[in-house]
């Protein structure tokens, strides 16, 4: 039986996770034979989760200055990259680009902050933050403040923070040449303390950092086994004056080849396309719906320019697929393990929201 027949069976009929062999041998099949893993990641994403596509925007709520040495970051204070630098934006700042975030119809909004780790007053002011959004406008927040301590990510669940965003970056065996400062074990500890305190965990990270294929099929099996209910999937974007500012970007057949791999090895997360879909697929970005990616960061990502929301909303409305909205009543999936709750939501017409 072929590799595609396998992964099919195991997913859409006796609806089980592929084991690590399994995604493996998928991978192993020539870029010519994409269209057939393409369409089986499609299926899969609407079997395990349906046809809806969360959106999402974020701010950058305090810029550059971070003193860790992520070689793709540009908001490192080791690397001259020009970016902007800037302390923790005034509350009313950061409202504002919520109200802005819920005009362009995304329903999460998330608050990320550069830095290893918040001390309290930042954590203070992102707690404020956080009260505020949510009272002037019904936005889900998610945060991305580094890296925490138990007591830390506790008062952020119980100041209503939905999801905490930390990103593993690349699996563990790459980690070490794309950070020094902080080690693998560090994140998986913070993604951990985030989702014991009862937040909603969105682990991700960045493809195209000189991993092989085997290590991004190794990368997928390693958040899997922190079970996020959202994976960013972020292609690198080369950001001069970082030490990755002279990468070559995967080719849009290498991205929408990873796209689909995650989809199979995660068959029931919200997988989010997010920085550097726009330089990495272009035209293709559709394709990345099609490939199993169901949740779109819109409008600007952290240092790098998006594209604007009515571009994405016209290109949903073309897929015929509507937008998540707001909390759900609760999905379920059934994999290996038994019935598995989703973070479901409702869905609305495109139109609704133009």
């Amino acid at each position: 039986m072929s590799p595609l027949h396998v992964a099919e069976r195991a997913l859409l009929e006796e609806r089980r996770h592929l084991t690590r062999e399994e995604a493996l041998a998928v991978a192993a099949l020539p870029l010519d034979d994409l269209p057939s893993v393409i369409a089986l990641a499609h299926q899969v994403r609407l079997a395990w989760c349906g046809p809806e596509v969360e959106l999402e925007s974020l701010i950058n709520a305090k810029s550059g200055a971070c003193p860790e040495d992520c070689a793709f970051c540009s908001q490192s204070v080791r690397f001259d990259t020009g970016v902007d630098v800037y302390a923790f934006l005034d509350i009313d700042e950061v409202v504002a680009a919520a109200h802005a975030t819920k005009a362009a119809g995304a329903t999460q909004f998330c608050i990320v902050v550069a830095v290893r780790g918040p001390e309290e007053r930042l954590l203070r002011r992102v707690i404020d933050a956080v009260d505020a959004v949510q009272r002037e406008t019904g936005l889900e927040v998610a945060v991305s403040l580094g890296l925490l301590k138990q007591e830390q990510a506790d008062r952020l669940a119980a100041a209503g923070v939905r999801r905490y965003n930390h990103n593993l970056e690349a699996c563990r065996e790459l980690f070490p040449t794309i950070c020094t400062t902080h080690s693998y074990d560090d994140r998986v500890a913070t993604a951990t303390m985030a989702r014991d305190a009862g937040m909603e965990l969105c682990c991700g990270g960045i493809l195209g950092m000189g991993e092989t294929l085997e290590q991004r099929v190794d990368f997928a099996f390693e958040l899997r086994e922190l079970d996020p209910c959202e994976v960013p999937i972020n292609l690198l974007d080369p950001r001069p004056g970082t030490p990755m500012g002279d990468y070559e970007t995967l080719s849009p057949r290498e991205a929408l080849q990873a796209i689909a791999l995650f989809r199979l090895i995660l068959p029931g997360a919200w997988l989010r396309l997010a920085g550097g879909r726009e330089r990495v697929l272009g035209e293709l970005q559709a394709m990345g719906l099609l490939a199993g990616a169901n949740a779109l960061i819109v409008g600007n990502y952290l240092t790098t320019i998006g594209r604007e929301p009515e571009a994405d909303h016209a290109l949903l409305e073309a897929l015929g697929m509507p937008i998540a909205v707001g909390p759900g009543e609760g999905r379920f999936i059934v994999d290996a393990t038994g019935a598995h709750p989703m973070p479901a939501r409702k869905s609305i017409p495109l139109t609704v929201q133009q």
